[in-house]
């Protein structure tokens, strides 16, 4: 699995040095946008869930992508089985915002815990999170 994960960035890599390549002398190229690891339909969103993902947005997205479907190179989608209830229960998620988490499923590096989000906010996002997941298969 880790070769595959090497080959796949070392390609990543080639594929984005390709298209900088590409851009005339003395111009910036634009930024990229990393793309999301996962396709996540949103479902409609109870009023909590909408709350969790103005929180989410504001706290995760930058990693996790908007819909929770990870960003590769940055954060893994929240949007997979991993993530599912009976093995990433709802105090994983709390323990991960207030104390971060030492990497263990993905090589993404640790996350750090995340500062000034409330409590209310961490159960607006699970609502969030989970949701989005059981309208993607994940129970």
């Amino acid at each position: 699995m880790r070769r595959w994960w090497i080959a796949g960035m070392g390609a990543v890599a080639l594929v984005a040095l390709a298209a900088v390549s590409m851009v005339p002398f003395g111009q910036t190229p634009a930024p990229v946008e990393p793309r999301a690891m996962v396709q996540v339909s949103l479902p409609g969103l109870s009023d909590m869930a909408q709350a969790g993902q103005a929180a989410f947005g504001r706290n995760c997205a930058e990693c996790h992508g908007p819909d929770a479907g990870g960003r590769l190179g940055l954060g893994p989608p929240l949007i997979h089985r991993v993530y599912e209830p009976s093995h990433h229960g709802d105090m994983a998620f709390w323990m991960a915002a207030r104390r971060g988490v030492v990497a263990h499923h993905w090589p993404f590096g640790d996350m750090p815990p995340v500062p000034g989000v409330s409590d209310d906010e961490i159960a607006a996002i699970i609502a969030f999170v989970r949701e989005v997941q059981r309208a993607n298969g994940i129970h």
